[in-house]
């Protein structure tokens, strides 16, 4: 489990440097160049909705996770929107609450049920 989180702890700190160089050479104009991607239907555009579709899927189990509540979806849109800085840190957080069991990190709550 220390392996796992030091794995998402790098992924953290270089997508944050990334993202950090990626918003001072370009700013913020992500959804233009993400959807027009998309439009021009070609590779770049093909890899942006496969991402998104990846995003969704990381959406829908953050909110089945927390069985649909009303915080569990405000995190399925943190899901969606941050992509992996979200998850990333997500799982981290989940490591320790549930003590590294990764069943219950995976389920939650029901595998306690079962």
């Amino acid at each position: 489990m220390t392996l796992f989180r030091i794995g998402l702890g790098l992924m953290l700190a270089v997508l944050a440097t990334y993202t950090a160089r990626v918003i001072a050479g370009s700013g913020f104009d992500l959804l233009t160049v993400f959807f027009g991607d998309m439009g021009r239907m070609a590779w770049p555009g093909q890899f942006n909705l496969d991402f998104m579709f990846m995003l969704s899927l990381s959406a829908t189990w953050v909110a089945w996770r927390h069985r649909f509540s009303p915080a569990g979806l405000g995190l399925a849109v943190l899901a969606f929107f941050l992509g992996s800085s979200f998850l990333a840190a997500y799982l981290i957080v989940l490591s320790f609450q549930t003590r590294g069991r990764v069943v219950e990190m995976l389920v939650g709550d029901r595998a306690l049920a079962g």
